[in-house]
């Protein structure tokens, strides 16, 4: 089985911020990193060059494939850019 990584960088959080595993709300320009390997996908944020990356509430998330995972991360940015505590999207249905 394959692994895949993405990053953005340079993402306003909208007001309310993204909400991590370790009970911290961050908020203002952040970086957001997304691994994927065998089935699941990890998402960490940190402040823009930060250096100290933190695990965003709701990942680990189930997530089937690379293609998927590129998806699970675009759903991810857009969440951290609405803001209101934005936690890891769940995952779309998969559909066969």
């Amino acid at each position: 089985m394959g692994w895949a990584s993405w990053t953005t960088v340079a993402v306003f959080a909208g007001r309310g911020g993204v909400l991590t595993q370790e009970g911290v709300t961050l908020g203002g320009e952040l970086d957001i990193h997304t691994t994927w390997a065998e089935g699941h996908a990890d998402v960490a944020v940190q402040y823009r060059g930060g250096s100290e990356w933190l695990v965003m509430a709701g990942s680990p998330a189930p997530c089937p494939s690379e293609e998927a995972s590129r998806g699970l991360h675009d759903a991810v940015v857009e969440a951290v850019r609405r803001g209101n505590a934005a936690t890891v999207p769940a995952p779309a249905p998969v559909s066969g």
